[in-house]
């Protein structure tokens, strides 16, 4: 028994006084002595680092803020030395060390002028790991103390908006090239070009006009649609995404990855509409069925075998759709992210601009929070490599105008979108209009009427109102209506001769 009650004792005395073993986060505070002491010393090290190294990224507090004096002195163009520096340190107690004598042995240990950069690097990178290690434990205790009405998707998405946060701003590898490593990457776009269908250097969206006048979808470009409800600017989107997607063939590479050849990989935000939608118009235009007969199941049997055949084609293509309503912008931007990680991404279609959310700080005022999601998407398609599709509804100032063909200034809500695009395109339908403008049968206004609708009908204009690398004006697309689609319009010049 006695033996027992020991073991007992022993085992109590183990839970109520666990081992503990704690770790620091990794510094290197030699390091950054030995970088300070070089900058002290020769003030032209700091200009050196001072491109990707702040600091927040010094471990030690009295070390960031020697090196930020030390950068306010360099920039006003000043002399950063022990003596110029410790009139802005005040008083403090190192142990039996004064401020100044601190300073004197940082200068006095100093590494050389050549060793800086790597020291700054060292410096960088250590301070990414105590990022990672603050991330982690982070997400280990909102893990721990969610609430119930907490997601853990949202935490996800916040734990990977933090990581990329780190990944963006922890790059040191930016600064000038030499111009003779841009002029090898203009060639060799310029290759990409003559070897890609149709010669273009971007990529084709699948309608020969547009095609010519823009070159085809630029990577890095951010794209608006722009029109009024009714125009088909949804319709014009999905027709592009779905052609790039269909044309997209790749190679695969020695290091595992695929190089895209030709079309490309698509991502879909849908933010209106549901997937199962999305599938029923692109469907509706493969098949060249009515979507509203899809519906409501009023087909034929040989429409049927159409859209079978429609399905089985569009099952293998790489076209990718997120249809979760009401997402921000840092929400997209973490999704198009992970696609791009894990699928692969060539073109990204936001479906439309107006019904995303920014931050919550700036919800109080529209205009702010639209300039954050332009913003926010032209450095996503900076940043991914990719063009961006987005659709923009336009102000009701059009409906006004007897010429209701857009304008620049008929963009919603913010200047933002008009700034921020590359390229702006509205879709107008004049036929839309004319058919709400009937007039009465047998009148001479009829007859007017009737010509204009046939000069108009299955017509629609694609006006580029903005395009930074190329000439605007207007291209004309056929559009079938009950299919919503979007095609080259045949021309009298196109056509084949009369027998």
């Amino acid at each position: 028994m006695a033996v027992l009650e020991k073991k007992i004792d022993r085992a109590l005395m183990t839970v109520a006084a666990p081992e503990t073993n704690f770790r620091t986060p990794p510094a290197n505070i030699e390091a950054e002595q030995a970088l300070l002491g070089a900058i002290l010393v020769n003030n032209d090290a700091f200009d050196r680092v001072s491109d990707f190294l702040k600091p927040e990224h010094f471990a030690e507090e009295l070390h960031r803020r020697i090196y930020e004096i030390a950068g306010q002195l360099i920039r006003a163009g000043k002399l950063a030395t022990p003596v110029t520096l410790k009139t802005f340190l005040g008083d403090i107690d190192l142990g039996g060390m004064t401020i100044p004598q601190y300073l004197a042995r940082l200068a006095a240990e100093a590494t050389t002028i050549i060793n800086a950069v790597d020291y700054g690097h060292a410096i960088h990178d250590l301070a990414l790991r105590r990022d990672l290690i603050s991330i982690g434990e982070d997400v280990v205790n909102t893990a721990f103390d969610a609430g119930v009405d907490a997601s853990p998707r949202a935490q996800i998405e916040e734990a990977e908006r933090k990581l990329y946060a780190i990944a963006e701003t922890g790059r040191y590898e930016g600064g000038f090239h030499r111009f003779s490593e841009a002029l090898t990457s203009a060639v060799d776009m310029a290759a990409r070009a003559w070897e890609r269908d149709g010669g273009l250097s971007g990529v084709a969206t699948g309608m020969n006009d547009l095609d010519r006048m823009m070159g085809g979808l630029q990577a890095s470009d951010m794209i608006i649609v722009a029109g009024r409800p009714g125009m088909g600017k949804t319709a014009l989107a999905t027709n592009i995404a779905f052609n790039v997607a269909r044309a997209y063939r790749g190679e695969a590479q020695p290091d595992g990855t695929h190089l895209t050849v030709n079309g490309g990989i698509v991502g879909f935000f849908s933010l209106e509409m549901s997937s199962e939608q999305l599938a029923t118009r692109i469907i509706a235009e493969q098949a060249q069925v009515p979507g509203y007969k899809i519906r409501r199941g009023d087909i034929t049997e040989a429409e049927f075998h159409r859209i079978t055949h429609a399905a089985r084609e569009m099952q293998s293509i790489p076209f990718y759709i997120d249809h979760t309503g009401g997402i921000s912008i840092a929400q997209l931007t973490a999704r198009a992210r992970r696609l791009k990680r894990q699928r692969g991404l060539d073109l990204l279609v936001v479906d439309y601009l107006q019904l995303l959310s920014g931050s919550r700080a700036r919800s109080d005022n529209r205009v702010q929070e639209l300039t954050e999601i332009t913003t926010g998407m032209k450095a996503l398609a900076k940043e991914l490599n990719v063009p961006i599709i987005a659709l923009s509804q336009l102000s009701r100032q059009v409906e006004s105008r007897d010429d209701k063909r857009p304008q620049l200034s008929d963009l919603r809500e913010s200047g933002s979108i008009e700034q921020d695009a590359d390229v702006v395109i509205f879709v107008y339908r004049e036929e839309y209009y004319l058919k709400n403008k009937q007039p009465r049968e047998g009148t001479p206004e009829f007859m007017t009427w009737q010509s204009e609708m046939e000069r108009a009908h299955g017509k629609a204009e694609v006006i580029i109102g903005k395009q930074r690398h190329g000439p605007t004006g207007t291209v004309e697309l056929a559009f079938e209506g009950e299919y919503t689609r979007f095609s080259d319009l045949a021309q009298d010049d196109h056509l084949p001769a009369h027998m």
